[in-house]
């Protein structure tokens, strides 16, 4: 999936990291919206381990909890209520990357 183009004025691209992987982003970007358009869908695997992702974009569902490295710690935060920001390192599982 690719981001709408025709009308629209973004700040210069930035850089984020998820699951290993480099993949532009837009400051004032949600990181469930980079993810998206990055093709990336799965945000977390429920406790069976069946991939789960976006469901309401407005932070009540929990479905797409990913974990973010922040301050020398792994942190779970919603995707959809996290904007992005220079060098942010995502990952869809704890402990990864």
């Amino acid at each position: 999936m690719s981001r709408i183009a025709d009308g629209v004025t973004r700040p210069a691209p930035i850089t984020v990291e998820i699951d290993g992987a480099m993949v532009p982003a837009h400051p004032g970007e949600t990181l469930a919206a980079v993810m998206i358009a990055a093709g990336a869908y799965r945000m977390r695997d429920d406790r069976s381990g069946a991939p789960r992702g976006l469901l309401c974009n407005m932070g009540t569902c929990s479905e797409c909890f990913v974990w973010i490295a922040m301050d020398g710690a792994w942190r779970r935060r919603r995707a959809c209520l996290t904007l992005v920001s220079e060098g942010l390192c995502i990952a869809t599982q704890e402990g990864q990357p």
